[in-house]
């Protein structure tokens, strides 16, 4: 989208000449109009991508969900240092209290503004079509628009709160008396009738970027049922969209982390960023939500070395060394080799040791070209590792250094890794996986495993050039010691793989049990760091075989077990069943006190 706004609307009854409107508040008549309200729907895009867009710096509202889908998961930690964002930190541990500022931020965005923002655009549009200052077609269209972001706003407070939200609709007389104690299946209801809607209402492309279409709305309602296990209701949805035929994976898994191929033929639907471009908020309409996740370190230092890869993360991706298939059992048994407390300058050899090739598009770790940075020199490029472990922040949403010489795909200030790459938050990747997993939920284990060897095969249509021969990496090797690229200098080889790649397809499942664990394995490496993981273990906990034989609590509990290895922040955590939800902001119980109650386990 273009530019963000941000509206404030005021509703008066009274005529006294007497009363004024508040400097910066906008009556509500002034956008009766079609142009009004096109207004209102480009404000209620405004405040999508989370922390930032003039809400303030919420990082615990992002909607990447770097903390609550990602650092709460065995995918990475919070990173940084412990002293630093301290409200994330028992986010990762487990430990969170209805008054912490990251709970509070998450609520504030989804319901306090994200669901306020839309219920007053579509009133607003009722109004205008009443008075007929507007097409008919046209507010029809606005309000597909609306009621999409409405439901993605609710999923998203869903995925942290669970079902103790209030709904709040257009037409809700006072919102102050709307409790968020709901029957079952309430609050997924309201989101399916939206997106419902939505995709009834909505064309099947769009002329201007990041405006949902039809199969956008199908793509998250599936989204939604899966978080309920309801596989029969996501399966014709998915279905929909396979056999539209509109999308594609594109060649390289790394196209989708890119800005160059931003808005791609594998986006379903795809949250717009941009930067020096004279609006919204600093001159930049780029999610801040992610403003302190970059290099912190060294050469290439920005701010602020937060969402850093987990250990465990990085062990997900060995393979075997003959088939190229996961290590499903043993994979965390031993740590892949890192250089956790070892000097830039002084020697480490990475490990041989055979990884799937979205290892070093997701990870950066010591000795592995870093885009067109130059090669990681490790701890040098770490803002302390003791407290978050040897790999740098999570690089998909990172752009490359000759994008900033560009000046239109960076913005400035303290933040300054802020950028233009676009988050896809909805991919064709993903309907290919979620209906992978249907399928392996019903026992077609053929139809699983080729919607599985798809990912695979297009996982291996790339990997990271360049082998890296120097062992020492002083400040002097910045960027590419002798062997910059195009050169043949002896520090890296430019003509092979920067590890040992391998990936293989599997050939059979011999049960739904194994055909479930690869396709849980799957949505791992293939979404890993987009703040997916907890959401997913969590649902998967429901099944049957919840994550390959082993409970959230266990997963989880190894993995701080493990982490230990080379941290010890996690020392203590445990993961219990009252964990799968964040509690309800106290700041909202308090200005709703009777009305909006808190979850049983915080009681």
């Amino acid at each position: 989208m273009v530019l963000f706004l941000i509206l404030a609307i005021s509703y008066s009854c009274s005529e006294d000449f007497l009363v004024k409107e508040p400097w910066g508040v906008t009556s509500e008549n002034v956008f009766y109009s079609e142009k009004g309200c096109d207004a209102l729907l480009t404000g209620c895009y405004g405040v999508i991508g989370g922390g930032g867009q003039g809400l303030g710096y919420d990082w615990g509202a992002s909607v990447s969900n770097w903390t609550w889908g990602s650092a709460a998961s065995d995918d990475a930690y919070k990173g940084s240092e412990v002293t630093d964002q301290e409200p994330a930190n028992p986010v990762e541990k487990w430990e969170l209290i209805s008054t912490n500022g990251y709970v509070a931020q998450k609520w504030r965005w989804a319901i306090g503004v994200g669901a306020d923002r839309t219920n007053k655009a579509l009133r607003i549009i009722k109004k205008t079509e009443e008075l007929g200052n507007i097409r008919p077609a046209v507010a029809e269209q606005m309000r597909a628009e609306i009621r999409f972001l409405r439901a993605l706003y609710y999923f998203e407070g869903r995925l942290v709160y669970g079902d103790y939200l209030p709904i709040l609709k257009e037409d809700t007389e006072d919102v102050k008396k709307v409790s968020n104690e709901n029957p079952e299946g309430a609050v997924l209801n309201f989101i399916i009738e939206d997106l419902k809607f939505a995709w009834e209402k909505l064309p099947e492309t769009q002329a201007q970027k990041g405006r949902p279409t039809k199969y956008a709305a199908m793509a998250l309602a599936a989204r939604a049922y899966l978080q309920d296990l309801k596989y029969t209701e996501a399966k014709p949805l998915l279905d929909n969209i396979i056999n539209s035929g509109k999308y594609e994976l594109m060649p390289k898994f790394i196209q989708n982390f890119e800005i160059a191929s931003n808005n791609n033929k594998e986006s379903i639907f795809e949250i717009q960023n941009s930067v020096n471009d004279g609006a919204g908020y600093g001159s930049y309409n780029a999610e801040m939500g992610i403003g302190l996740n970059w290099p912190h370190g060294g050469d290439i230092g920005m701010c602020c070395g937060f969402h850093q890869p987990s250990q465990n993360l990085v062990n997900a991706y060995k393979v075997d060394a003959q088939t190229g298939l996961p290590l499903f059992d043993t994979f965390n048994n031993t740590d892949f080799k890192n250089d956790q407390g070892i000097s830039s300058e002084a020697d480490f050899v990475p490990s041989d040791e055979p990884v799937d090739p979205r290892l070093d598009f997701t990870v950066s770790r010591r000795g592995i070209p870093y885009k067109d940075w130059g090669v990681n020199r490790g701890a040098a490029w770490i803002r302390k590792q003791t407290d978050g472990g040897p790999y740098l922040p999570a690089p998909k949403p990172f752009l490359k250094k000759a994008e900033v010489s560009t000046k239109k795909d960076q913005t400035g200030g303290w933040m300054s890794g802020v950028n233009a790459n676009n988050f896809r938050y909805l991919r064709y990747s993903h309907i290919l996986l979620w209906r992978a997993e249907v399928a392996a939920f019903e026992n077609d284990l053929p139809k699983a495993r080729d919607l599985v060897n798809q990912i695979r095969t297009r996982a291996g249509n790339d990997m990271v050039m360049g082998k890296v021969n120097a062992t020492k990496f002083p400040a002097s090797f910045y960027p590419w010691g002798n062997s910059a690229p195009g050169t043949s200098g002896t520090d890296i080889d430019w003509t092979k793989p920067a590890a040992n790649y391998k990936i293989g397809l599997y050939t059979s499942f011999a049960s739904k049990e194994d055909a479930m664990k690869a396709v849980q394995w799957e949505q791992r490496l293939e979404f890993a760091t987009e703040g997916m993981r907890f959401f997913d273990l969590r649902r998967w906990d429901k099944l049957p075989g919840k994550i390959g034989g082993k409970s959230m609590a266990q997963v989880l509990n190894d993995f701080a077990t493990g982490d230990k290895r080379i941290r010890a922040f996690m020392t203590g955590a445990t993961f219990n069943e009252s964990d799968k939800y964040a509690p309800v902001p106290q700041v909202q119980i308090d200005l709703q006190p009777g009305v909006i109650v808190q979850r049983p386990e915080y009681k």
